[in-house]
């Protein structure tokens, strides 16, 4: 190597460097990278380490996982020695599975297991060239690796050429710029490879090159041989062309003057991606093998893989090469022989043929159609937009056609890409269909969701329907459903009376077309107080068949979840889904993933994490321009202030959000910028303003039909009502929480309604049944929050009845958990209420100090009969995380067995009531 002094003393000291670690070599094409990825090898070697070498290839860029599948192919013959949990992840990701597919943290994650059990018996390096054409998913899980490698024995170097976007520009990992030789060096190696040229020849070969080490050893053999007998004006001069494409022509001669068979087998390789020199890629079955290729090898163009025989390109270059110097035509053949090869497998078969044709197929295109499908369900929505939009280009029917890119702009919306979908609307006014149901659909989506137009396009969505419905159809299809969800969606943010009774009179005339997902979120979404009965089994026996749905359903399905506060069962799921969507899926649907983990971690009483997932959200949906979702993610912001005792900050938020949404009648958000208003207030101990607040939702003694936060609000409308004097109406609002049924429709509501019920009625008896009921709900640990408050309440009223000594325990335990969740008006209220009834604050923490708060829940949960599995899927924790709290629990308490954590925790209370 000449020239490469520097880089190579780099990368010296990285193979000798003690622990693993990352590093990019990024440069031009035909730069030296692959020479100096060549030389990290051979230093690795001389140091026993294991190499593993990779290769981006153009035509598997858009397959998620294939690059992947090359760095552990080689390692899978240790997957035995994984856990289950991350044995399943690698059966999805390489398509032998059909579970949920794998977040990026979540495969990154058990990558990093696979590489350090391969690296604990020899130390491990991965090297990966022409990284620019490693497919997205590839690419964020070798990102996520990279940055992880400290501490490890597995080090990671990759190749990427400089000008062409790859996933790993943002991946942070420490870079080595690798750049054209200086004039000397260049003429160095230009004299030691090729001495005794003519000056002329020389001089062009040196301006030619500029200083690019592949064209300083390619370059002379074309002039000479091409250029004979020329003078020195007719040889070819800078052109302004790039290098890249200039060494093109260099094998181009040669690619041209092969045989038509070779030159045939070499086209169906460079499609079909096969690798190019020693990194090509050798796993088996998965490309085209090229034969009978000789003429290729004694030409320069190809070389034998020395482990498998097979040929593979000199360089990629060469591979670029011989499908532009191929005729249109013939690319189409060779496409189509790929297509034939590839029949089983939909996505790279439906490539193919797509590229193969040229007139409308319908056959073709309803490939397409079914590749997109599976792209999106493994989260690769962004490839499924350009499927359907060449689908839609190989339409026979102007319908298909029209039918088609409205999928692909429904698709492209769902993906955050709201210009790409407005654009693939305005492209179907071509077919004269501008005001079909399929334009509907994605015009509608862009103008709801852009810029929260919710009565236009509450309007236009209404009568497409109807029209629809007119016209006759006799059958569900998928037009008409997205067409009833967004509907749904926007009179869910309208939160307007007349207009969900006018759907509701609407779906009810189309029968059995409306689908049993939209069943559900038309009784979910809208009146859960009225509609909600049975909507709780119904949602748990829809996401039984989880594998089967689209990113956009499991989102919806999960609205409807939260409307019932079962949100924290699924949970799991969405956290494993929504890392995937944000980079290459349904970006939108992501963003309202992030909503629900976000509100089920403020139910729970994890609000720190619920801060920061609404943060992530808020630069997701600012960055996007999702202007609702910008509001509805202030919205949460604001009402996790609130509760925090943030006031000002919450009521910054609040005035922000209903400038916005009221001038819209989007009700939805008004809603919650009210109930951030009653949350501040009762935050302040203002409950005048907190009851104003309150009955701007919902009027006492009434759910306010359509209204989500009327239900939602029942322990603040109560709690205010009770401290400016309005005790007839608490307790008038409370039986109506009751005799509206609210315990049957949620475990939150049964909660709050108890507790409503204890606060206001006058019997004490009746107050202590209903206390003893909400206190010892079995989902009452799981809604900290509003426990405390009821606590808080119980331990004032057994005070005021009982005294101070009965009084203790309610109000240590609602004291403690308040301070937990960092409720800070809430917590001094219940430290004054404990010294009124004559214990010092600082003794009341004393007996639990030695408990986390998460060690106390689960000891909690624990002692209540749940086992480890149970909590877990509870607390989001594996069963074996579960097992080592509680290990380090019993101690603590001074006991050695499950069975004593109720005795000891009882008499950590009883402690307390000294």
């Amino acid at each position: 190597m000449v020239g490469r002094e520097s880089e190579q003393e780099v990368l010296s000291a990285f193979v000798a460097a003690p622990e693993g670690r990352a590093l990019v070599l990024r440069g031009d094409a035909g730069v030296g990278k692959s020479a100096l990825l060549d030389h990290v090898i051979e230093l690795a070697a001389a140091e026993e380490h294991r190499v593993i070498r990779a290769a981006g290839v153009e035509a598997e860029s858009e397959l998620p996982f294939a690059g992947l599948h090359q760095f552990l192919y080689p390692l899978l013959n240790h997957l035995d020695r994984l856990d289950d949990a991350h044995r399943r992840v690698f059966d999805v990701v390489f398509g032998r599975g059909e579970d949920t597919p794998p977040s990026v943290m979540t495969l990154g994650i058990a990558v990093l297991d696979l590489l350090s059990l391969a690296a604990s018996q020899q130390p491990l390096l991965l090297v990966l060239d022409d990284g620019q054409w490693f497919d997205t998913s590839s690419t964020e899980v070798c990102g996520f690796v990279g940055r992880r490698l400290t501490g490890s024995s597995v080090k990671l170097v990759v190749g990427l050429r400089s000008g062409v976007p790859s996933g790993f520009d943002t991946a942070a990992l420490p870079e080595l710029p690798v750049t054209t030789l200086s004039e000397k060096v260049a003429e160095q190696l230009l004299d030691l490879h090729h001495p005794g040229l003519d000056p002329r020849i020389r001089r062009l070969v040196l301006d030619e090159a500029q200083g690019n080490p592949l064209a300083l050893l390619e370059l002379p053999p074309y002039v000479r041989g091409g250029r004979a007998g020329r003078n020195a004006e007719e040889l070819p001069g800078y052109t302004g062309v790039p290098l890249p494409l200039r060494l093109q022509q260099v094998y181009g001669a040669r690619i041209v003057s092969l045989g038509a068979g070779v030159r045939a087998e070499l086209l169906r390789g460079a499609l079909d991606g096969v690798g190019a020199g020693t990194a090509a890629d050798r796993t088996r079955g998965t490309r085209y093998r090229m034969r009978d290729a000789d003429e290729a090898v004694a030409c320069g163009l190809l070389d034998i893989d020395p482990l498998s025989g097979d040929f593979v390109f000199r360089h990629p270059l060469v591979r670029s090469t011989v499908v532009q110097v191929a005729t249109p035509n013939e690319r189409r053949a060779a496409h189509a022989a790929l297509a034939r090869m590839h029949r089983d497998d939909v996505e790279r078969r439906a490539t193919h043929l797509a590229a193969a044709t040229v007139d409308p197929d319908e056959e073709v295109a309803a490939a397409l159609e079914a590749a997109a499908d599976s792209a999106t369900r493994r989260g690769g929505s962004v490839t499924a937009v350009a499927w359907l939009t060449r689908a839609a280009e190989l339409s026979e029917s102007r319908e298909e056609r029209s039918r088609r890119l409205g999928s692909a702009a429904y698709v492209a919306g769902h993906s955050g890409r709201l210009d790409h979908a407005r654009q693939l609307v305005l492209s179907d006014t071509g077919s004269g269909t501008n005001d079909s149901p399929s334009s509907v659909v994605a015009s509608g989506y862009v103008a709801f969701f852009e810029d929260g137009d919710v009565r236009s396009s509450q309007r236009q969505v209404f009568a497409a329907i109807e029209s629809m419905r007119d016209s006759g159809v006799q059958e569900p299809n998928e037009v008409l459903t997205r067409l009833i969800d967004l509907l749904l969606a926007i009179n869910q943010y309208a939160s307007d009376a007349d207009a969900w009774e006018r759907t509701h009179e609407l779906l009810d005339s189309l029968g059995d077309l409306v689908s049993s997902h939209s069943r559900i979120y038309q009784d979910a979404w809208g009146d859960v107080v009225r509609r909600g009965a049975g909507v709780r089994e119904r949602v748990d026996r829809a996401f039984a068949s989880l594998r089967d749905l689209e990113p956009w359903d499991v989102t919806r399905l999960a609205v409807a979840a939260y409307h019932v506060d079962t949100l924290s069962q699924y949970r799991p799921h969405l956290q494993r889904t929504v890392d995937r969507e944000v980079e290459t899926g349904a970006l939108a649907d992501a963003m309202t993933m992030l909503h629900l983990i976000m509100l089920d971690q403020i139910a729970v009483g994890e609000w720190d994490e619920a801060e920061r997932t609404g943060q992530r959200c808020l630069e997701l949906t600012t960055t996007h321009r999702h202007t609702l979702f910008v509001l509805h993610t202030q919205a949460y912001l604001g009402l996790l202030a609130a509760l925090r005792g943030q006031v000002e900050r919450a009521r910054e938020l609040q005035a922000t959000v209903d400038t916005w949404a009221r001038p819209r009648g989007i009700g939805f958000l008004t809603q919650i910028a009210d109930t951030i208003g009653t949350t501040a207030a009762l935050a302040e101990g203002d409950y005048e303003a907190a009851y104003l607040h309150a009955i701007g939702i919902t009027p006492p003694g009434t759910f306010t039909p359509y209204a989500h936060q009327a239900p939602r609000t029942l322990l603040d409308l109560t709690e205010a009502a009770l401290h400016t004097g309005r005790t007839d109406q608490a307790h008038t609002h409370a039986l109506a929480a009751h005799q509206a049924r609210l315990p049957d429709l949620s475990p939150r509501l049964a909660l709050i309604t108890h507790g409503a019920l204890a606060m206001t009625t006058p019997d004490p008896t009746q107050a202590d049944t209903h206390y003893h009921h909400a206190e010892n709900h079995p989902a009452a640990t799981t809604f900290p929050f509003e426990l405390a408050r009821i606590r808080l309440a119980h331990g004032i009223r057994q005070r005021h009845t009982h005294g101070p000594r009965s009084a203790r325990h309610f109000l240590v335990q609602a004291a403690e958990a308040f301070e937990r969740l960092g409720a800070t008006p809430w917590a001094e209220r219940a430290r004054a209420e404990l010294r009124a009834s004559g214990l010092t604050t600082r003794t009341t923490a004393a007996h639990l100090a030695a408990l986390t708060w998460q060690e106390r829940r689960i000891a909690d949960l624990a002692a209540g009969g749940l086992t480890n599995k149970e909590i877990g899927e509870r607390m989001h924790l594996s069963p074996r995380t579960v097992s080592s709290h509680l290990y380090r629990v019993f101690p603590k308490l001074g006991i050695t067995s499950r069975a004593a954590l109720r005795d000891a925790l009882g008499r950590i209370s009883d402690d307390q009531n000294v």
